[in-house]
Order: structure tokens, then sequence, then C-alpha cells
């Protein structure tokens, strides 16, 4: 699924839906076309105060650029959310796979360490059969490769996995984490449970399951990729 399951794309001409956004030609739609100057451009609320759309503009897909959307150089597109253009699965992680990487991550980490502790009584038995030419340098070899990959696999892997339940803890992506230092408080941090829920959904039965429910989709915006709720202690 992580694999094969698309990370998540910006839609054709895709602009945000605001109506405070352009008050002279009202409400827009995700139909609407928008332009680099439109983007960049200013609108006056009805304080007097004028705002910049939290919207940004891609140049090489020529297309808006939704929150926490970023252009993959590998891919040659915006990924909604991206996280990483991971090589191992020879994809980008965004939106909509990003709970499938994180459910690779534990099922290789559990396979590999349950190969390292199987591999375990024959790599202690590898050095007195060496001492004593018991075995025949091929199975030796087998042996203690086996051992020694699956072991550095499963402890690089454990890594991986710390780091990424920490930015889940924190509603962050790997991209996020220079922006989040110089933050005083990470406007998408919602709560360990909120920032859970985002990415594995509300119902629990499917959590370690490369599956979402039709009622997460539909309660949870975040999993769309287009927008993300905020705290409402720091301004957007």
């Amino acid at each position: 699924m992580v694999v094969f399951r698309d990370p998540g794309s910006v839609p054709e001409n895709w602009r945000p839906v605001s109506e405070e956004y352009n008050l002279e030609e009202g409400p827009m739609t995700s139909s609407d076309c928008v332009v680099p100057e439109t983007l960049n451009s200013t609108w006056s609320s009805s304080d007097g105060q004028e705002r910049r759309p939290a919207v940004g503009y891609c140049i090489q897909c020529q297309n808006g650029k939704p929150p926490r959307c970023h252009h993959c150089s590998v891919c040659q597109r915006c990924v909604l959310k991206m996280d990483h253009h991971c090589v191992w699965v020879v994809n980008c992680v965004g939106a909509y796979n990003y709970k499938f990487f994180l459910l690779f991550l534990l099922y290789t980490f559990l396979e590999t360490t349950l190969d390292t502790l199987a591999l375990l009584p024959s790599f202690i038995n590898f050095f007195g059969e060496a001492k004593n030419h018991s075995a025949s340098p091929g199975n030796l070899s087998i042996i203690f490769l086996a051992f020694v990959i699956n072991l550095a696999f499963a402890l690089s892997l454990l890594c991986f996995i710390v780091m990424h339940v920490s930015l889940l803890s924190s509603n962050t992506t790997s991209i996020e984490v220079y922006e989040k230092r110089r933050a005083v408080r990470w406007k998408y941090d919602l709560g360990r449970k909120t920032n859970f829920e985002q990415v594995f959904g509300k119902k629990k039965a499917l959590w370690l399951f490369p599956l979402y429910s039709e009622d997460d989709f539909s309660s949870i915006p975040a999993l769309h990729g287009l927008d993300f709720p905020t705290r409402s202690d720091v301004e957007a």
C-alpha cells in the first residue's frame, strides 16, 4: 500500500475555498484558476487590516499549494503533507500513505527482530563451529551475514520508528522539523490523541491495518491533505 498508494496530489487549478480570500469575486471553489499574482496579493478584512492568504504557489507545477504541501524534486510534482521521498518504497510519503509507511516500519521491524532472535542460537554456536571446523565455511558465512544484516536492519528501523513516533505525537512532518523549531507553539499540534487520529483515524479496529473507515474520511479533514485544523492560541 505504501508503494502503490498515491501520497496525495494537488487538484488541478486548486485554490483555497474562502469567502474572505477575494471579496469582489465572491466565494472560491476548487475549479477556479489560481495565478501567482493572486496568491501573492493581500486583501482587506473587516477590521481594516491587510491579510495575506496562507497559501503558496508552485512554479514548477503552475498550481496553488495547500498548507503543508511541498514539491518533490524526484517525483516532479507537489505532494500533500509531504514527509519525505522514500527510496526504499520508491514513492513519496504524504497525506494519503503516511499511515501505511508507519505500519511498514513497524511490521518490518518486527519481522527483522523475529529473524534476529531466531538466528541468535545459531549465531552463538557459530564461534564454536568455526573453531572446531565442524561446519562448512559457506554455512558459517550465511549464518553470520544473516544475523548481522537482520540485526542492523532491526536497529535502524527502531531508530526510524522512534523518530516518527516523536513526529506523530507533535503532528509534524520531517520537512517541518526546522520550521517547528522556530515556533514557540507548533500550530498543528492539537494534542497527542488528536494528532494520532489525524493519521490513523478514530476506529481502533483499523489502526494496525492499511485501511480507513468511511466515517474517518468524512470526519477528519486532515486525511484529505488539503485542510488542517490549527491551535486556537496560535496565529495562522
